[in-house]
């Protein structure tokens, strides 16, 4: 079983599977093309999203849905099919995708969520991508929900 270096949790073992492979890499690290997901029970709704090759890089997230429950995924063809998704029909969160969104903690400040790219990964494959929503009414920086709201998600 392959082991990595986290940021927060350490070093830990994990299933080869649970791996998301980021062709594209994200915004602004382009060249992070692996990607752990980490969800600790104590700590939903939170998903950390532990580089592989760079163990200082960890980026919090969480479920699209704990930020806005009437999301509706919204990307450009091209991008849904770098992941192997379809365009043709509407993709159903949870089913089809897990859709994250990024985190941005704001020190002194209200922390936000970044609905306008959203990271959708592929749950047949393991494939992902960071895309800009087509939908232009998302934003980068959508206010979270109090903790006691989000885990009733």
């Amino acid at each position: 079983m392959p082991h990595c270096q986290t940021k927060y949790q350490g070093e830990m073992d994990y299933d080869e599977q649970a791996e998301l492979h980021f062709e594209l890499g994200l915004f602004g690290f382009e060249s992070e093309t692996r990607f752990l997901p980490i969800d600790q029970p104590s700590l939903r709704p939170l998903v950390f999203l532990q580089s592989l090759t760079t163990p200082d890089l960890c980026l919090i997230s969480v479920p699209v849905l704990v930020v806005d429950r009437d999301y509706v995924l919204s990307l450009n063809p091209e991008d849904l099919e770098a992941v192997g998704l379809p365009s043709d029909r509407p993709l159903s969160i949870g089913t089809d995708v897990l859709c994250l969104v990024i985190v941005c903690i704001q020190e002194g400040g209200a922390s936000t969520a970044n609905l306008l790219a959203p990271v959708v990964v592929n749950r047949r494959n393991a494939n992902a991508i960071q895309a800009i929503s087509t939908n232009r009414k998302h934003t980068h920086r959508v206010p979270l929900p109090a903790l006691s709201e989000a885990r009733k998600c």
